[in-house]
């Protein structure tokens, strides 16, 4: 077999997992999507009567106002999360698109497999990770 073929057979073998990872990354965000509604639709656009399940005109006790005060909170913080992953899955999307996937965004090298593999939507490999989270904490 010649060069040429080895290497034509490496690209195909490449946009193949390429695609691969691009359906899981779109299966992830569609997933999350749904998550996000489900929030949306359950928590978010409830007045507070509504969550409570009381729609009776009797004021609410402390406590139960402060519970769901609380999980409102713990959604949104929630759906947060979410958005932020969204974000990530969409950059991960648009980088195999342009052909940059699994480049590591601060040096340049590519990152490895396990770790693609394990997060699909990585930017960095685990040494500049590494580096970046070492100096967030200072």
């Amino acid at each position: 077999m010649t060069a040429k073929a080895k290497g034509s057979k490496n690209k195909g073998r490449v946009k193949t997992e390429l695609g691969k990872i691009r359906k899981r990354l779109v299966e992830e965000k569609t997933g999350i999507l749904k998550e996000l509604m489900c929030i949306k639709e359950n928590s978010l656009r409830k007045s507070q009567k509504e969550a409570s399940g009381d729609l009776s005109g009797y004021s609410f006790h402390m406590a139960d106002m402060a519970t769901d005060l609380y999980e409102r909170e713990f959604l949104l913080g929630l759906a947060e999360g979410e958005r932020e992953m969204l974000f990530a899955l969409d950059d991960a999307i648009k980088r195999i698109d342009e052909g940059i996937y699994g480049v590591c965004d601060e040096c340049g090298e590519p990152i490895s497999k396990r770790r693609l593999k394990a997060m699909p939507q990585a930017q960095c490999c685990i040494k500049c990770q590494e580096k970046i989270e070492k100096s967030s904490r200072r």
